[in-house]
């Protein structure tokens, strides 16, 4: 990722803030909404529990943008973890989309092309860490970037709170 990619990702974030749990509830709506499969493997979870985690764990993956060691070693024991739940390369695609979407929405006029392949950059790096641990490939996300028409996200077709610092958070 780029410096800037970077700083509009941190950006972006902030801007979400004042909404961050009805952002993360959006998200599971449109995933669920997106890839009914993934439904599955959330039928026993506190739901509220689930959305603080995935914003503890999106928030501890942008503050360590700049300090990738620690970061990957989260995000290698999170993919462990997901292969163990029966995520498959398919519902990386699938959060990816619902993600982006997400982000589209609550952003607004502030998803730009760039920070649309800023997250997307994001996205593909998190995914990608997370699909090698769990034994596959790290396949680009290919139908998150075919979902991004020219930076804009088309609502027919869907892709894929200030960042915190110190103690990782209890990841998903």
């Amino acid at each position: 990722m780029t410096p800037e990619q970077k700083r509009l990702v941190r950006d972006t974030w902030k801007q979400l803030a004042p909404v961050a749990d009805a952002a993360a509830a959006m998200f599971y709506h449109r995933l669920f909404e997106i890839d009914p499969t993934t439904r599955k493997l959330f039928r026993a979870t506190d739901m509220v529990a689930q959305r603080k985690k995935l914003l503890q764990t999106l928030a501890f993956a942008i503050g360590g943008l700049d300090n990738l060691d620690p970061l990957v070693a989260k995000v290698e024991d999170l993919g462990r973890r997901h292969a163990g739940y029966g995520v498959t390369d398919a519902h990386y695609d699938s959060v990816g989309a619902a993600l982006l979407w997400t982000l589209e929405q609550g952003l607004g006029h502030a998803w730009t092309p760039p920070v649309a392949a800023a997250w997307t950059e994001v996205y593909r790096l998190l995914s990608g860490i997370m699909r090698q641990r769990r034994g596959t490939r790290p396949a680009a996300t290919k139908r998150v970037a075919r979902s991004v028409r020219g930076g804009r996200l088309s609502a027919g077709h869907p892709p894929a709170f200030s960042a915190a610092s110190g103690s990782p958070p209890d990841f998903a």
